[in-house]
């Protein structure tokens, strides 16, 4: 029987792997930055954790998640957002009671959701995302911004905007919820089921239909910042001012409601019009969630963050500089005695921190010249019968073509010399 992967998930082979690093360490080198520090959380919850945080009207609740019962039958799932696991870990490790009062933590792993496979999202996915807790102050919700804007920009993509909306406090959604049902109460039985279902427990799902996006009321719905207090209208307001006084280009986007049910005041998405990506493509979002600390029974710890798909910035990064960094050292041992020594040379070349490989198939000097080009070796290294006697190494560089006879206690130093003299072409 011949074994595949499962539909909505991909291998990532070696040839691939070396660019999940390199983003991996770009994103690391900007949390460093702006001092994020790494959480990690684990890859399964309990079911209720999502039920309660994400909100038991979302698509990705009621429809997307991968949950099963344990050998005791608890309801386990795989976590499909990062937000909800944050939040837990930090109420349950207590770590609002730091000393310092604002957290900030970043987490990057594989999430899951059931939905339809397509470029640059599969049902086992990769998120990166950023979570700041402690402070419900708008310049945070902006240094949240600026810090997700950073990663777009370093990825090289061009043409970004980034859309923003209110969704106000507790009282502004109130009164906007209370406005939506008033609107669309005429004419709820020409929406789908989902949106009839949505209409009591929460009418802002309905702005997140796909099935209904082109009926007339969507178009013409009540907006948010219309309904926000007078303290909310405040918090937005600086938001703004910050962002003008930063020059950040941003736009009010008063369709964006963001759709997770955890989230309060502002929401924000980062699009860019680059074409690697397409025109108007979401490439990362969040928004500020000042209730889901203490729902999950924790303090009343207001938070912010932002979420990117992997995939997408993969995408994003493109294939330029896709050559691999290569070997500095490639062994090529021709008989058994050069075998021998071989292997005493590699582990010593190791130990001194320079990445190596050998031969292990007793070719001929054409095959493993063949293996040195296709892993970008700086040196071959040749050791046949006369180098074993004479207890040197004939040492080429790939570059320069040159080749020296180099004793055995000198191979390091010869390296090191190599590469600071500069006389090599990369």
């Amino acid at each position: 029987m011949a074994y595949s992967a499962p539909r909505g998930t991909v291998d990532i082979l070696p040839e691939v792997s070396g660019k999940w690093q390199e983003l991996e360490q770009l994103l690391r080198t900007i949390c460093a930055n702006y001092n994020v520090k790494e959480m990690r959380t684990p890859i399964f919850e309990h079911t209720e954790l999502f039920s309660r945080a994400v909100g038991d009207t979302t698509d990705v609740v009621t429809k997307e998640m991968y949950s099963f019962a344990d050998k005791k039958g608890r309801s386990i799932t795989l976590r499909p957002e990062g937000t909800a696991g944050i939040a837990r870990s930090y109420v349950e490790n207590k770590l609002y009671a730091l000393p310092e009062k604002l957290q900030k933590y970043y987490y990057m792993g594989p999430m899951f959701r059931y939905e339809r496979p397509q470029n640059g999202r599969q049902r086992q996915f990769h998120q990166f995302g950023v979570e700041m807790i402690g402070l419900e102050s708008p310049y945070v919700d902006v240094e949240c911004m600026v810090m997700a804007v950073t990663v777009v920009e370093a990825l090289g993509l061009k043409d970004i905007t980034l859309h923003i909306n209110s969704l106000g406090d507790e009282a502004s959604r109130d009164a906007y919820r209370e406005a939506l049902k008033q609107h669309f109460a005429p004419v709820l039985n020409e929406l789908c089921y989902d949106c009839q279902q949505r209409f009591e427990k929460n009418p802002l799902r309905i702005l997140d239909c796909k099935v209904d996006k082109d009926h007339s009321a969507m178009k013409d719905a009540p907006r948010t910042i219309d309904y926000l207090s007078e303290s909310a209208k405040e918090h937005f307001d600086k938001v703004c001012s910050l962002l003008d006084d930063l020059e950040i280009d941003y736009v009010i986007d008063t369709n964006l409601v963001r759709g997770l049910d955890y989230y309060s005041h502002t929401v924000f998405e980062v699009i860019s019009d680059d074409p690697k990506l397409g025109a108007g493509a979401t490439v990362g979002a969040g928004g500020r969630y000042n209730s889901l600390i203490s729902e999950l029974g924790g303090p009343d710890n207001p938070g912010v963050g932002f979420a990117f798909g992997m995939e997408r910035l993969m995408i994003a990064l493109g294939d330029d500089n896709n050559e691999e960094d290569g070997l500095d050292v490639y062994i090529m041992p021709l008989g058994h005695e050069a075998k021998d020594l071989a292997m005493q040379i590699l582990t010593m070349l190791r130990a001194n921190g320079f990445t190596c490989d050998m031969d292990q198939c007793d070719r001929g000097l054409k095959g493993q010249f063949k293996s040195a080009d296709r892993y970008h070796a700086h040196f071959s290294m040749i050791i046949g019968e006369e180098e074993v006697q004479k207890e040197v190494v004939n040492m080429k560089c790939n570059h320069s073509k040159e080749q020296s006879i180099v004793p055995l206690e000198n191979i390091v130093a010869f390296i090191e010399n190599h590469y600071e003299g500069g006389d090599h072409h990369e």
